[in-house]
């Protein structure tokens, strides 16, 4: 694991388990409100696991915040963020990397960047967009989204809103990689 993914997963654990503790909760009502079991929920508050987005994004729904704010770090006050500062995570399963560019408590917009390897794919539960709208837009590469039962083919440039909440899978079926801007904005 690269220093940063080590630094990541820390302050992920460390967040996990200050929300929790702040809402009073024990593991295994987290566990029953996200749907992910005490072992793995304990894990990842020891830094001993890296979740899935799919796992990251069941936690977030239980205590009613997107995935993005599990990864949001204090600010200085400064409206300038350096890339290097920019908080990122690589999902452990689809290897995929996921950079917060911006996230702001005052501030209902959020924009992630997403880099897909080739032949990879992660899927989300409908659960996970009943608090945001969001639209994907392809940097570069082809991405296929399948939303429900709607299949979206992006090529660079395309753009996707998405709809009501569903199911969806983010799939690079190509043999490279793809970039895409996920632009957030929370309800």
């Amino acid at each position: 694991m690269s220093i940063i993914e080590d630094k990541a997963d820390d302050a992920l654990g460390r967040r996990v388990r200050a929300e929790r503790e702040g809402r009073g909760w024990s593991l295994a009502e987290l566990a029953g409100r996200a749907g992910v079991s005490k072992a793995m929920l304990s894990k990842i508050e020891r830094a001993e696991a890296s979740p899935t987005a799919a796992t990251l994004s069941r936690i977030a729904t239980a205590y009613g915040l997107t995935m993005a704010a599990l990864f949001e770090v204090a600010s200085d006050g400064s409206r300038l963020q350096r890339a290097k500062d920019q908080p990122v995570w690589r999902d452990p399963k689809a290897a995929y990397l996921r950079r917060q560019v911006f996230l702001h408590p005052a501030n209902p917009l959020e924009l992630v960047e997403i880099e897909l390897p080739a032949r990879q794919e992660a899927g989300f539960p409908a659960s996970a967009y009943h608090l945001v709208r969001q639209v994907v837009w392809v940097i570069s590469g082809r991405l296929t989204l399948v939303e429900g039962a709607v299949r979206h083919e992006l090529a660079t440039g395309d753009r996707v809103e998405l709809g009501p909440p569903s199911d969806i899978v983010f799939r690079n079926e190509t043999a490279q990689p793809c970039r895409y801007l996920v632009a957030i904005v929370r309800r």
